[in-house]
Formats: structure tokens, sequence, C-alpha cells
């Protein structure tokens, strides 16, 4: 069972929904003497200050709730460093592939979370690293993927991309995607890239809009390190990581990508199931 003893909740900024919700939720875990760690905007929802660091207040709860879609969740993922307490996802709106508990289920699920009856689905993460002259200058965990874009308008970028040291391919694109299976279903979505089921032990490389319409994505084990190698002008690729977190590139740098040891513990609905997500965020046909 979940230890209800602390509460941490992380919420979107500027958000109607979330105004509306924490107040009552933060009452309603007081009532059953819960304690309730806010961050930063929560607190302000609430119209108290004192509200803490996201890193703080994922150090301090034994569940997290967050509140938002799923960019407050990849960001609240990463205040994880690694932590693996369970973490309820409130969608307040949007598409919400990850945030798939709604606003009305919030203290049902609840209720059902601190009498063990939850259900976790866990997500591996993905580990980024930046090497420069050899030398290890930056490293970041993902949640959905790691980028290398272009930075300049309309100017296609050369990147070379090997698995385990064995050489892929040279692209000439906008871009390289390296995603989790969490990460199937969002930006490498868009770009042409294979939905993958979340248990699958896989990582995908997507190109975009490459130059040569024969590149295509690629999936390899989850076992595999993925290297990518700038040979675009300084400043002229950048390094995303979620699509929040980034810097740019020099020529030559590497992005060394790898399966983190971390884990995402989300909280899932019993009766929500992956194909059931996707028939209602994509619109697929019902029988």
């Amino acid at each position: 069972m979940l230890d209800p003893n602390i509460v941490g909740i992380i919420a979107k900024p500027n958000a109607p929904e979330a105004a509306r919700v924490v107040p009552g939720l933060v009452e309603w875990l007081r009532d059953r003497n819960v304690g309730v760690r806010l961050d930063e905007v929560s607190a302000e929802y609430l119209g108290t200050a004192g509200g803490l660091p996201r890193e703080q207040v994922s150090d301090e709860s034994g569940i997290l709730v967050v509140l938002g879609g799923d960019g407050t969740l990849l960001a609240a993922a990463r205040s994880l460093r690694g932590r693996a307490i369970p973490v309820f996802p409130v969608n307040l709106g949007g598409l919400g592939f990850l945030t798939a508990i709604a606003i009305e289920e919030i203290y049902p699920e609840l209720e059902r979370a601190f009498r063990g009856e939850h259900r976790i689905g866990a997500r591996r993460m993905l580990r980024c690293e930046v090497l420069r002259d050899g030398m290890k200058t930056a490293q970041h965990e993902a949640l959905n993927d790691v980028v290398v874009t272009k930075a300049s308008i309309a100017r296609m970028i050369d990147l070379d991309a090997f698995v385990d040291r064995y050489f892929v391919c040279a692209y000439k694109a906008d871009g390289l995607i390296i995603c989790t299976p969490t990460g199937s279903t969002a930006y490498s979505l868009s770009a042409g890239g294979p939905i993958i089921f979340p248990r699958v032990a896989a990582l995908s490389m997507t190109p975009i809009c490459p130059h040569m319409l024969t590149n295509r994505p690629v999936i390899v084990p989850d076992t595999s390190i993925i290297t990518v190698l700038n040979r675009a002008g300084d400043s002229d690729a950048y390094l995303t990581i979620d699509g929040q977190v980034g810097e740019p590139l020099r020529s030559g740098d590497k992005v060394v990508c790898s399966c983190s040891p971390h884990v995402l513990r989300l909280i899932r609905p019993p009766k929500s199931m992956f194909f059931d997500v996707l028939r209602q965020k994509l619109k697929w046909g019902e029988r």
C-alpha cells in the first residue's frame, strides 16, 4: 500500500482548472490527516506562501499528484531524479496520453490508491550525455525523447548515427529524434515514427524531414547505446530534452543515449488500457 502520510502536489502554471482543484484537494487530504507538500505554483493557487521547489516536493512526498497535461508530467518526472515514488497524473484538458486520470476521478482514484488497489505502469526513462572533446559536459534524463534539431532557419544539418558503435546512417535532415516507447506517441509520432507498446524494451530513431526519403525510423533494443555525432557548425544544431530543456551543440559534439536505470511509476486507472487510450486520443474507429 502507498504511504498516505505525505502527498506532494505539482501543478501547471496559469491553469484555471488547477486553481479550482488545488484548494479542494488540499482540504480533502488534510481532512484525512494527510500531510501536503506544495510546489510554488500550487501554493499560489492556494493563496499561501511557502511553496517548495519541485525537487524538494518530490524528495519529501510518498506519492506525487501532478495536475496538468503531459508537459507538466514530463517536468515532474525529471524532478524525481530517480526516486521511485508513485505519480498520480491528473489531466486538466488537452490530449493527455500520460495524464490519464480525469478531474472527476481524482478522489475515488486516490481512495483506491490509498487502499493499495491501484495499478502502476512502469515507464523507463532515457539517459543522455553530451561529450565534447572526449569530456562529458552535460547529462540529462528524458521520459519522452532526446532530439537533435536544426537551430537556424530553413537549413538542414548533418548528423552521423551509431548504434553500439556500428555506423547506421549519415543523416541530412532537420533533425533526429531518439525516443522511448512512452515518447513514441509524442514528437516522434508527428515525424512519422512508430507507436511502441509501453512494455516493449526498445528505443526508436526517427529522422525529421530527411533529405533522403528512404531514411526511415529504426527501432533498436533498449540495451543499445545510440550515439549521434553532430557534423553541423557550432550552434547550428540544438539538443532538446522532452521539448523543455536543452542547449546548443558545437561541431563534433557527441550525444550519447542509453536506457536510464530510473523508472517512472505512473498510477493508472484500473480500466484504462493502452489501446483504449490510443482509440480515445487518436480517434481510432470503434467496433
